[in-house]
């Protein structure tokens, strides 16, 4: 059962990632007539809300309104994190390409990940930062240098 979930997640996150991929320069191009990536990400939002309030309704799903107000202030920034993601991915990739904005991204994404791993941030177990962590980042700036010479 827990190898099934392992799958699921893995799969979820080669998903996601694909989507990330696509959704810069679908941002891009809609921050064109838009006038602005601030514009293109709000109407992303928007759109991303839309789908996620079908879901939630089709999945049934009832939020435990009691157990979010006891939550830390900073558990809700999570939307600010996106909308700094997608602004900056539809500025960038007209700018620098798709991959590497992506290549980018996700070196910074690496990155603040070890940081956020290594202290146990936001409730996760600590995993500390060791020279085989190290050495990965180092490789994905080798990737981000690479995938930019082009």
């Amino acid at each position: 059962m827990i190898r099934s979930i392992v799958i699921v997640a893995v799969l979820a996150s080669i998903l996601g990632g694909m989507m990330t991929a696509a959704q810069a320069p679908t941002n891009a191009m809609l921050a064109r007539p838009l006038n602005s990536p601030v514009n293109a990400a709000l109407v992303s939002f928007a759109v991303g809300t839309l789908v996620l309030l079908v879901a939630a309704l089709a999945l049934r799903v009832k939020p435990d309104l009691s157990g979010a107000a006891t939550l830390p202030w900073y558990a809700w920034l999570g939307g600010a994190y996106g909308a700094v993601f997608v602004v900056a991915a539809a500025f960038a990739a007209p700018r620098l390409g798709v991959a590497s904005t992506i290549t980018l991204m996700v070196g910074g994404q690496l990155l603040m990940s070890v940081i956020l791993d290594h202290f146990g941030a936001f409730g996760i177990e600590p995993r500390p930062i060791s020279l085989s962590r190290l050495g990965g980042l180092g490789l994905v700036v080798l990737g981000v240098l690479l995938v930019r010479r082009g």
